[in-house]
């Protein structure tokens, strides 16, 4: 997918820190969600901070009146909304007492057609008012898109872990190329985030019955994050990896670091245009001549 980030602005005067991936679950966003899929205006709108007006940002700009959200959101009860299932995919703590998350919502709406699907992608700001009392105080989203089925596989539960923290990159590339010296595996390198949902696809698609042994078998995969578009690009320079075109983005290295391959036109940026057949065919194509053992 094209770097584009879901993740909402609180104030202009706040620093955010280095954020922490989330380990837990969180409750108040489960109950948010249980209240959009009723349709229930009122109980959506608890939700939102008063004082200060909760901020969202569209696509037709940025608002600071805290019904804007309940009101698109209670709106869809009337277009037939059902199936509402809203996927985590980045969930940080950026300080205490506030928690930001990065959704991609699915769900189906009433048709011509009759049900269709749509998916929705949605950046919420949480802070605990005291006791316990979370309020979203800012929001972005996109306005619905109809959801293509996709030929790949995709994650039940997409994992807001996948990508570590920036800063590990050089480590973790360091500790696969001394596992590579060993086993004369090749390196794959992912650049993405946990935030890019085709980045959950692909992994999904690594871990499909039919293609781990083969990834298993000749790579060593290294989760590159980006961040916000903003992070290791001296290693995406060094590996000849044009961000720009879209993540997840790969380059693979021989077992000795030597640059053999980097995708130049987001070829795997969009999980809805490839299948497994085209993942095998890459990773075939790029894998060591003689098969390392498993």
């Amino acid at each position: 997918m094209r770097i584009h980030r879901f993740v909402p602005v609180i104030a202009l005067s706040l620093f955010w820190p280095a954020a922490v991936l989330a380990r837990s679950a969180f409750a108040p966003l489960h109950e948010w969600s249980s209240a959009v899929a009723k349709g229930d205006r009122a109980a959506i709108a608890s939700f939102y901070s008063q004082t200060p007006p909760a901020q969202s940002r569209t696509p037709i700009g940025t608002s600071q009146d805290p019904s804007e959200e309940p009101h698109f959101w209670a709106s869809l009860a009337a277009r037939g909304l059902a199936n509402f299932t809203p996927k985590v995919l980045e969930i940080v703590r950026p300080q205490p007492g506030t928690v930001a998350v990065v959704l991609r919502i699915e769900f189906t709406l009433s048709g011509e057609l009759g049900q269709q699907p749509f998916v929705l992608s949605v950046g919420q700001t949480w802070l605990d008012e005291g006791s316990g009392n979370w309020r979203i105080v800012a929001t972005r989203r996109g306005d619905p898109a109809l959801n293509p089925p996709r030929r790949l596989p995709e994650p039940a539960t997409p994992n807001p872990n996948l990508y570590p923290a920036p800063e590990d990159a050089p480590a973790d590339l360091a500790a696969a190329l001394a596992r590579a010296a060993t086993d004369h595996k090749r390196i794959l390198l992912v650049f993405g985030g946990n935030w890019c949902y085709d980045c959950q696809v692909l992994n999904a698609t690594f871990h499909s019955p039919s293609i781990a042994p083969l990834v298993d078998s000749n790579f060593h995969v290294v989760h590159i994050n980006i961040g916000e578009g903003d992070k290791n690009l001296s290693l995406a320079a060094k590996y000849n990896v044009p961000l720009k075109k879209g993540v997840p983005a790969l380059a693979v290295l021989d077992f000795d670091g030597k640059l053999l391959y980097s995708q130049q036109q987001g070829e795997f940026e969009d999980s809805v245009r490839i299948g497994p057949a085209d993942v095998t065919a890459f990773l075939e194509k790029w894998k060591p001549a003689r098969a390392s053992a498993p």
